[in-house]
């Protein structure tokens, strides 16, 4: 006899698992956030890690090491071509500051004239806030100097586990595998392989997403003649890596750059150009390159970055998507779960045809139709 258990039942399971999961995740953040990362570089590298192994015959740790030098020997040549770009930009920082000065003394006269405010009274709120952000600039400075030691060992984590997750992967498929009944094996694989390839192809999209844009955004800047054309494509392209938000920044950084070196005319420019390669990435490139490895809908990507920037900030906004894709394949095989793998997913159903639920109806009364003649 088989019990049924009622819906109210299983939706308080439900909700109680994604409150633990989330309690977890927030609790756990050292630790889980470079992990899932490490996972994601180790499912990327796996590719090149196997050839090394069974083409050139490398052992497992040397064939780990190098896939892992590779991956941060591109991490490093990329900070590197930044680095050179921001040391030339500071060169132009006096041209920046006059150009600063110059535009606050317009501002000044415009808000003279318009709200009637005196220059003196617009220096003194000035100089009331310069010295409240100066008795505050230490605990900056201590922020940062704590950020940037923060990111540093999180870096150093997430390359020892990408270093152990491919020396260990046959390791961890075991275990993987043996936690459930023998039965349930050959379901087990198939998650396990279409994670690897999603994530993969996922990762692969993006990257050659990025390249795309930072080459149109050169491109686009380097016919308007933007000073350092090169850098700006740079900061669109990797930023874009951030949906919906990213963009926005980059727009405000590439503003702020171009209204220091050229002035405000070419700045005009400048946002209709990274708002027309935005249009084009977004309507283009997002859906053919990235859109089409992992089928997730656009409501609950947005979720999921809200969500992520909740629990983890930047870190989570990077990991959703992934995270999102990895549990849509969990719940589009496992019995049970398969309605939260549709909720996920993406609308699929030709607006011209009937609706499933419509369908499956006309089929029960036909059959019915049937068994009555």
């Amino acid at each position: 006899m088989v019990i049924s258990t009622p819906f109210y039942t299983r939706l308080a399971q439900v909700l109680i698992s994604i409150i633990c999961l989330v309690y977890i995740a927030i609790i756990g953040q050292t630790l889980l956030a470079p992990l899932i990362f490490a996972l994601l570089f180790s499912l990327l590298l796996l590719p090149f890690a196997g050839t090394l192994e069974y083409r050139f015959h490398f052992p497992r740790a040397l064939s780990s090491a190098v896939s892992l030098l590779a991956l941060i020997g591109a991490i490093v040549g990329i900070f590197i071509l930044l680095g050179s770009q921001l040391t030339a930009l500071a060169q132009d920082w006096p041209a920046f500051k006059q150009q600063v000065l110059d535009t606050t003394t317009d501002l000044q006269k415009w808000i003279e004239v318009t709200f009637h405010i005196d220059s003196r009274e617009q220096m003194d709120y000035i100089n009331d806030s310069a010295s409240k952000a100066v008795n505050t600039g230490t605990t900056i400075l201590g922020h940062t100097i704590l950020s940037v030691s923060s990111i540093l060992l999180f870096l150093l984590f997430t390359f020892l586990y990408t270093f152990f997750l491919l020396l260990h992967r046959r390791l961890l498929l075991r275990f993987i595998v043996s936690v459930f009944d023998q039965e349930h094996s050959v379901i087990v694989y198939d998650i396990v392989s279409q994670i690897q390839y999603i994530v993969k192809k996922y990762i692969f999209g993006l990257f050659l997403q990025m390249l795309l844009v930072t080459g149109l955004s050169c491109m686009a800047f380097w016919l308007l003649g933007v000073k350092y054309g090169l850098l700006l494509g740079l900061i669109t392209g990797i930023l874009n890596l951030i949906p919906y938000i990213g963009i926005l920044i980059a727009l405000l950084l590439a503003s702020l750059i171009t209204f220091a070196t050229a002035g405000t005319s070419q700045l005009i420019f400048v946002a209709i150009a990274i708002v027309a390669i935005h249009l084009v990435d977004s309507n283009y490139i997002m859906p053919k390159i990235v859109g089409s490895k992992v089928k997730i809908n656009t409501l609950v990507a947005l979720i999921g970055l809200v969500l992520g920037e909740m629990i983890w900030g930047i870190t989570g906004m990077f990991l959703s998507i992934p995270v999102i894709a990895i549990f849509k394949v969990i719940f589009d095989r496992v019995h049970g779960l398969n309605p939260w793998g549709i909720l996920l997913g993406e609308d699929d159903s030709d607006p011209g045809s009937k609706p499933a639920i419509r369908e499956i109806i006309d089929d029960e009364n036909n059959q019915g139709r049937m068994a009555n003649a």
